[in-house]
């Protein structure tokens, strides 16, 4: 049995959580002494794993739940980048010194030998360099590395080409690293150096990669742009999703799907809130076409409400669906772009129509369009006929289902739980030998 200890943290958001939850089960499995830090109120999910649970003590709990409440400010803000900067310096960065109080009070306790996190959980590159222990981050959105062949990441831009095209790029990412998220970099080092931690020279994005040991970067090449010049740290393990118990819940209205001529599943995930966003609009868009079968699920968030609404006989709105079980129904699937459900609808070859903008999901959703398993409305509040215009764009172009399943295929080639063990196990293995005594010659 082993009995390294590893901990995990995260951020105590679905996003951050979940694709963390399968590598921890399986690690635990596998006889590792598993336990986790995240906020309180992903207390019971953590339980429900079986694994032992460690709650902020010091940090702040900050959720979609109580962002408004916490920080009434950023509902006055207007733009995408003056929203992720605000995220980025609020949420992320200032949590960081709260986390490193709880991490090392929870080291002299038990003192875990490696640190399993989401990429911007901050407290990592901290305990990293205080406590001497190595970090594996994973990277539970896009990859945020900057390339010299890329625009620069978090505004959701496509690559460029051509020689004007590289020189907009290059423009781009100067005035974002040295002036649009500047104010991001400067407040990490100057935490840094609270801590007695020398300033990174690297862009805040970038620095959060070179600071742990590897990248697991959820997903695959092929649902990233092409790059010449990606880290060493990195490394793609495929699509890292929820644990999953065994138990299936089937869907139940596996007749009417199969009788529709098609079927369209919209979804704005577990958080938002908001159903005029998306959940609304894409009813409005076939309220009275009977041909097209609308299965919803609403995270719990004004099911009886949307229902009273909308009676139409070709609409289904539930609380909540397994989507593995309705995924091989459905002929499209119309989302917010969170990256969980993004890469699990390329696992059952599903294109989309992504509509989504903070939160990192314009980077999510301008690669749905680049590599054309999908389209992109660039927007969060998409009109009725721009969704239906969108569906049927997808469903007349069989490229968008050929390129899904050419992921889906990719996909199959990459055994997440099995790449990240042994990038897990070298680290710890690495570490033994760093702590192994040498032995001075017998003279």
């Amino acid at each position: 049995m082993n009995t390294k200890r590893i901990l995990f943290a995260s951020l105590p958001l679905e996003g951050h959580f979940n694709p963390l939850t399968g590598l921890a089960v399986h690690l635990q499995r596998l006889g590792y002494d598993v336990r986790w830090y995240t906020g309180p109120s992903f207390a019971e999910k953590v339980r429900r794993l079986g694994i032992p649970f460690y709650t902020y003590r010091q940090a702040l709990e900050v959720n979609q739940d109580n962002l408004d409440e916490l920080m009434p400010e950023r509902k006055l803000l207007k733009g995408a980048i003056a929203r992720l900067r605000f995220d980025i310096n609020q949420i992320f960065l200032l949590r960081a010194p709260e986390f490193v109080a709880d991490l090392t009070a929870i080291h002299r306790e038990w003192p875990f030998e490696l640190v399993v996190c989401d990429v911007v959980f901050t407290g990592a590159p901290f305990i990293r360099q205080l406590l001497n222990v190595p970090v594996a981050a994973v990277g539970v959105v896009p990859l945020i590395e900057t390339s010299r062949d890329l625009p620069p990441s978090g505004l959701g831009l496509t690559p460029m080409k051509g020689i004007l095209g590289r020189s907009v790029q290059a423009l781009l990412r100067y005035l974002t690293m040295n002036h649009l998220l500047k104010s991001c970099t400067d407040l990490y080092n100057r935490l840094l150096q609270e801590h007695d931690l020398p300033a990174t020279p690297h862009f805040l994005f970038d620095a959060l990669i070179q600071n742990c040991d590897v990248l697991l970067q959820s997903g695959t090449p092929g649902f990233d742009y092409p790059r010449t010049d990606t880290s060493k740290h990195v490394q793609f393990v495929g699509p890292m999703l929820p644990y999953a118990s065994g138990v299936k819940r089937p869907f139940a209205e596996v007749t009417k799907a199969r009788l529709a001529d098609r079927v369209v599943l919209v979804s704005q995930g577990t958080v938002e809130r908001d159903l005029t966003k998306l959940i609304i609009p894409t009813l409005d868009a076939f309220k009275n076409d009977s041909r097209t079968l609308v299965i919803v699920t609403t995270g719990g968030s004004q099911t009886t409400e949307l229902r009273a609404r909308f009676p139409q006989e070709n609409f289904i709105i539930e609380d909540f669906i397994d989507f593995n079980s309705v995924m091989p129904y459905a002929d499209v699937y119309v989302t917010n772009a969170g990256y969980g459900g993004v890469m699990l609808s390329l696992q059952h070859s599903l294109p989309m129509v992504a509509a989504g903008v903070h939160e990192g999901k314009n980077e999510i959703a301008a690669r749905i369009g680049y590599v054309k398993v999908g389209v992109n409305l660039k927007t969060e509040r998409p009109t009725a006929r721009q969704i239906q215009a969108a569906v049927e764009e997808v469903l007349n172009n069989r490229e968008y289902k050929r390129n899904a399943q050419q992921l889906r295929a990719e996909f199959q080639q990459y055994n997440p739980n099995a790449l990240c063990t042994k990038y897990i196990t070298d680290l710890l293995g690495k570490q033994a030998d760093v702590r192994k005594p040498s032995l001075k010659p017998v003279l």
